[in-house]
């Protein structure tokens, strides 16, 4: 029994690997939030799948894709030499036919089976993650800016295709901006921890050109500030209540004291912390929004 699974729990981890399960489960955790907060009345459950669907789809393209163009990068990275394709268990072509194939079906499943504007936003996602985010990364530290952007569309996608209007509201922004400066931080966390590894494949992170890390620092704990104010919008928009409020504020001032703590010390400690502190952020204030949702 077992020498005869052996082989399927070792696809299913290349393949997990390839898709960034890990990824792709916080997509569709957002993009889930988004379009439950933006369900007027009840929630259309066949919508709900057909816009996870074509969601998931879409972002295990986007990884295998993304994979298949740095390969090579991914190589001299002790963090990512495991991937399939540097650690040479898949051929590059199967990871650019999967991801090619992948993104088409999600891109046709949202625009066929949710609407135009979703599947819009979609590509409009896959297209600046690969073709903007990914060759930035060697060029420049705005990188982690620009690369933000992909991230923080898919609460969105939620909320345009719950909405049902074909247009792109403002509480859909809203959520928007918290996934947008909730990743600066976390990203920057990130980058510390690996800042050699990064320097390896030709990363132009901001740890990586700020070697005493003054910067990077300075800005963890900006976007940390701004976030405070940002998570506040849905409250200004009706989207959610005092409860929210009030869990939102405390989450804000502990994420921001672990980014000011980081930025005082500057070590592998603080960067976890920090990083793990970013990790319990997201769903507290999620989870509090959808709990203090207000009916319209």
């Amino acid at each position: 029994m077992i020498r005869s699974e052996t082989p399927v729990l070792l696809k299913w981890s290349v393949v997990s690997q390839l898709i960034k399960a890990r990824l792709t489960f916080l997509v569709l955790l957002t993009t889930l939030v988004g379009f439950y907060l933006g369900s007027k009345g009840g929630i259309h459950y066949g919508l709900l799948v057909h816009t996870l669907l074509g969601t998931a789809l879409l972002a295990c393209g986007a990884s295998a894709l993304n994979q298949y163009l740095e390969r090579e990068h991914d190589a001299k990275m002790r963090r990512t030499e495991g991937r399939p394709l540097p650690s040479k268990q898949m051929q590059p072509q199967t990871a650019l036919v999967f991801g090619a194939a992948t993104s088409i079906l999600g891109m046709a499943q949202l625009a066929l089976a949710v609407d135009l504007l979703t599947s819009l936003l979609g590509a409009a996602t896959l297209v600046s993650y690969l073709f903007v985010y990914t060759p930035l990364k060697r060029l420049t530290t705005l990188n982690t800016i620009v690369g933000a952007i992909p991230g923080a569309l898919p609460p969105l996608m939620g909320w345009t295709a719950a909405s049902g209007t074909g247009q792109i509201a403002s509480e859909g922004l809203a959520l928007f901006g918290l996934l947008f400066f909730w990743q600066l931080p976390h990203f920057l966390a990130i980058a510390w921890l690996y800042r050699e590894d990064y320097a390896r494949a030709g990363f132009q992170m901001l740890p990586v050109v700020d070697p005493d890390g003054e910067r990077t620092g300075r800005h963890a704990l900006a976007h940390t500030l701004g976030l405070l104010p940002v998570s506040l919008i849905p409250v200004a928009l009706k989207m959610a209540g005092v409860l929210y409020m009030a869990g939102a504020i405390v989450c804000g001032v502990l994420f921001i004291y672990a980014a000011w703590r980081f930025s005082r010390e500057l070590s592998a400690d603080r960067a976890r912390r920090l990083f793990f502190v970013s990790l319990l952020y997201l769903p507290a204030v999620l989870g509090l929004m959808v709990l203090d949702r207000i009916k319209h």
